[in-house]
C-alpha cells in the first residue's frame, strides 16, 4: 500500500528516521561510556522498545505501571518505573509483575516504601527500589541528601524491598553535589549503591559527568537528538511522525480546514501546531475538536478539497497517545502496522 492510499487522519512513522534516531542515541551513549536505559513513554510501542534494546539499551523505562505491563506482555523484561506506586490495586499489580520480569521502582517517601514492602511480604516477593532525589525539577523526590539517607536507612530495615540506589531528573551539574553528598552519607552507613539513574534527552553527557551508572532518554526516538522547543525544529530529517490529513474544506483563499483537530494532534502550545511538509508556509493556527484550522495566505499553491497533507505534530509523544496504531512506512510504502499498545495506560 502506498501512503496516499491511507484513510485519514492517520499516524505514520518514517522508518528510516526512526532507525537513525535509535542508532544515533545508542552510538552517542557508547561513545560517552554511559549505559542507556531508554524511556518508552514517548512512543508506547513494544516493537520500538525492542529495536532500542537491540541497538544497545540495557533495558527500558516506563512511566506508569500499565505501560510496564504492556511491555512485559510483549517480552521486554528489564524495566525501571521512575514513579511512586501508591494504592492497593497498583501494589498487587506491581508484585505480580516482579514475578515475571526484572522491575525496579523509584520512590521518595517512607509511606510509599511501606506500602510496597507490605504487599511484597504478602505476595512472597522482593521489589528492588531506588530513591528519587529532587535536584531541581521541583516535582517528586527527597529534598536533601540527609533526607535521602534517612529514607535509605528506613528501607534497609524493611522486608520485601531491596534498596538499589538513587535517581534524578533532569541530569545536570547542579545534581552533582547532591549525589556526591548522598553517596558519602550512605557509604558512612555501609549502605551499598548499585544504581545512580540520570535522565533527560540531551543530558546524556551530564549523566556521565555527575557519576550516573545509566541515563534515561526518551523523546529523541521521535524528535531527534535535541529536545524540541518550538515548531521551527520540526523537520522531516529528525522527526519520525507524520499525521496524514485531508483537506475537507476551503472556505476562503486564505484558510483551509483539515480533518484532524485536538483529538488527532493534541492542542499543545505554542502555535503553529505542526509543520506541514508539503507546504511549510501553511500554518496550523488553531484547532477545534475535530478540525484543523490552517492559514494558507502565504502559499502560492491553491488548495483543493480532497488533497492530502503530511503534518509533523508539535508534541509527538502526546499525539501518539491519541492513536491506536502506527503505520510504518519506508519510501512512502507501508512496511508494517504496529499497535500503540501502551496508549491510555495511565494507571
Amino acid at each position: 500500500m502506498n501512503i496516499t492510499d491511507l484513510d485519514t487522519p492517520t499516524l505514520v512513522a518514517d522508518l528510516d528516521v526512526l532507525e537513525r534516531n535509535i542508532n544515533g542515541m545508542a552510538a552517542l551513549c557508547d561513545q560517552l561510556g554511559i549505559p542507556l536505559r531508554v524511556h518508552t513513554k514517548t512512543h508506547k510501542v513494544p516493537e520500538i522498545a525492542k529495536l532500542q534494546v537491540a541497538a544497545g539499551s540495557q533495558g527500558i523505562t516506563c512511566q506508569k505501571l500499565g505501560e510496564a505491563e504492556v511491555m512485559v506482555d510483549a517480552g521486554v523484561d528489564n524495566i525501571l518505573i521512575p514513579y511512586n506506586i501508591v494504592g492497593k490495586p497498583k501494589l498487587k499489580r506491581l508484585t505480580a509483575l516482579t514475578k515475571r520480569a526484572k522491575v525496579i521502582v523509584a520512590l521518595d517517601s517512607a509511606e510509599t516504601a511501606t506500602g510496597i514492602s507490605q504487599q511484597a511480604i504478602a505476595d512472597d516477593c522482593v521489589v528492588p527500589v531506588i530513591v528519587e532525589l529532587d535536584t531541581g525539577s521541583g516535582r517528586c523526590g527527597v529534598q536533601s541528601p540527609q533526607k535521602a539517607q534517612r529514607l535509605a536507612q528506613q528501607i534497609m530495615k524493611m522486608q520485601g524491598i531491596d534498596f538499589q540506589g538513587m535517581m534524578t531528573y533532569p541530569s545536570n551539574l547542579r545534581a552533582k553535589p547532591f549525589i556526591e553528598e548522598t553517596l558519602d552519607l550512605l557509604s558512612s552507613d555501609g549502605i551499598p549503591v548499585n544504581i545512580i539513574s540520570g535522565g533527560g534527552t540531551g543530558s546524556e553527557a551530564a549523566s556521565k559527568e555527575i557519576g550516573c551508572t545509566e541515563t534515561r532518554s526518551g523523546s529523541y526516538v521521535y524528535e531527534g537528538m535535541t529536545r524540541i522547543g518550538n515548531s521551527e525544529m520540526l523537520t522531516p530529517e529528525r522527526c519520525v511522525l507524520r499525521v496524514i490529513t485531508t483537506v475537507v474544506s476551503t472556505p476562503t483563499p486564505e484558510r483551509i480546514i483539515i480533518d484532524g483537530g485536538m483529538k488527532t494532534f493534541a492542542s499543545y502550545p505554542p502555535t503553529p501546531y505542526g509543520y506541514i511538509i508539503e507546504h511549510p508556509d501553511a500554518k496550523i493556527y488553531g484547532m477545534s475538536v475535530e478540525h484543523g484550522h490552517v492559514n494558507v495566505s502565504e502559499c502560492s499553491h491553491r488548495f483543493k478539497v480532497g488533497e492530502q497533507l503530511s503534518v509533523i505534530p508539535l508534541h509527538q509523544g502526546m499525539t501518539s497517545n491519541l492513536h491506536d496504531e502506527l503505520i510504518c512506512v519506508r519510501d512512502n510504502k507501508v512496511e508494517a502496522i504496529w499497535k500503540i499498545a501502551g496508549r491510555g495506560r495511565v494507571k
